[in-house]
């Protein structure tokens, strides 16, 4: 953890003001107690609106799992958004989903399918990884025999689905409603949140990778 504090006392020195005080405001809401899952999306404009519905609500990670389709947001539709989220690329199997199981997660498939519990009446009590379909099939089969559970979000209309970055977005809202309203401990512990710091830091500054890896290699460090 000192050597976490040092290297982003370090950095600071390359921030303006208002952007350290955007960085040490904002990490305090920082979460990775919900994980949204991004199952083979393929639409730049729907990747970048749930990257900004992401870091809307403080949760700043998308898994994106890529079979066929590269997860790419565009950058005119996160305004930004990209600089704090951190997106982790997996290849679209069940070992990817166990991977983060095995991470503490439970998986929760966004799908009408297996006897779905309603957004409105799902009680959130441990982390949980939202796994999202590609915007034609929906969550795939693969996915659905995996999950723990399946999450719906009601509708009244005609239109049986959602968007997926709709999608997203309305459950990022809701579940972070949820922890707000909680007595969980649902933010990251300190040794997390100095981490996402000095990524934002790193994301925040002109050649900002560089000056972050010289940092390590002269210090001989490894974060």
């Amino acid at each position: 953890m000192e050597d976490l504090a040092q290297t982003f006392e370090y950095l600071k020195q390359f921030l303006t003001e208002e952007r350290l005080s955007k960085i040490e405001h904002f990490s305090k809401e920082s979460s990775d107690f919900v994980l949204p899952v991004m199952d083979d999306v393929y639409q730049f404009r729907n990747a970048a609106a749930i990257i900004r519905s992401v870091e809307a609500c403080a949760f700043h990670k998308v898994v994106a799992m890529e079979e066929e389709n590269v997860f790419d947001p565009n950058l005119t539709v996160t305004k930004g958004a990209e600089t704090w989220v951190e997106v982790e690329k997996m290849p679209k199997n069940t070992a990817s989903l166990q991977d983060i199981k095995d991470r503490g997660y439970k998986i929760l498939a966004v799908s009408l399918e297996k006897n779905a519990v309603m957004l409105p009446d799902y009680q959130i009590t441990e982390p949980i990884a939202l796994v999202f379909g590609t915007e034609k099939e929906g969550v795939s089969e693969e996915v659905l025999d995996f999950a723990d559970e399946t999450l719906a979000i009601p509708m009244f209309g005609l239109t049986r689905s959602y968007n997926v970055s709709v999608a997203a977005g309305i459950c990022m809202y809701e579940l972070k409603q949820k922890l707000i309203k909680s007595d969980i401990d649902y933010k990251l512990n300190e040794e997390k949140q100095m981490k996402m710091k000095i990524r934002w830091a790193v994301n925040s500054m002109r050649s900002g990778q560089q000056i972050f890896e010289k940092y390590l290699r002269d210090h001989n460090l490894k974060i």
